[in-house]
């Protein structure tokens, strides 16, 4: 049995997906989470062998670290993305493919039970049409780290939250933070937060 975590935002979303999934005579779904602090704690405490993510909830900084094997986290993430956004999963997986896998939020429950069994057999789980919005999105300008910053800005947090949580220092962060708003062009943080995610770089 395939042991199965569902981070997904809405109620009704996860306990449909839940409900097809423990349909599935070889995946048992031991879990659910509807936040970033609820995820992490779910992968420390149930140790599923793959967690089924809603990009959205899910910080670059944050996936990058769960997929590279982070002592406090475990198991594999199939990764659900909006392909607007498919260009922020290309960091990630150029150096974690076998550890994290990803999918449009349109395919069909039954590819995501597909994924799930391919991932949790340490195989590649990759949707070609995000290869091809991912490739299809301009470049970014920014930096894996100013990317990192702003993904944890778009949180809301004010720098010292950021700092603490990136272990660098406030002023590294000020220094991100203006190198970001002047790449983007860019008034203010929330600003430069929605011209990113609109050109699909966080």
């Amino acid at each position: 049995m395939v042991r199965t975590l569902l981070a997904l935002r809405g109620r009704l979303v996860r306990g449909a997906l839940a409900h097809l999934l423990d349909a599935e005579s070889d995946i048992d779904v031991v879990g659910e989470a509807a936040t970033m602090h609820a995820l992490r704690e779910a992968l420390r405490d149930d140790r599923p062998d793959v967690a089924v993510v809603d990009a959205e909830l899910v910080p670059l900084h944050q996936l990058a670290r769960i997929a590279a094997g982070d002592p406090d986290d475990g198991g594999r993430l199939l990764v659900l993305v909006d392909r607007r956004r498919a260009a922020r999963v290309r960091p990630v997986l150029a150096e974690h493919g076998r550890r994290v896998g990803f999918l449009s939020r349109e395919v069909p429950p039954q590819r995501i039970a597909e994924g799930v069994r391919l991932l949790a057999r340490g195989q590649v789980v990759l949707d070609p049409e995000l290869v091809v919005a991912a490739l299809e999105v301009a470049d970014s300008p920014l930096t894996p780290r100013e990317r990192e910053v702003l993904d944890v800005a778009a949180e809301g947090h004010p720098v010292r939250d950021i700092a603490e949580k990136l272990a660098v220092s406030a002023g590294t962060v000020r220094n991100h933070l203006s190198r970001i708003m002047a790449k983007t062009g860019a008034r203010t943080r929330l600003e430069a937060v929605r011209i990113a995610r609109e050109s699909g770089w966080i």
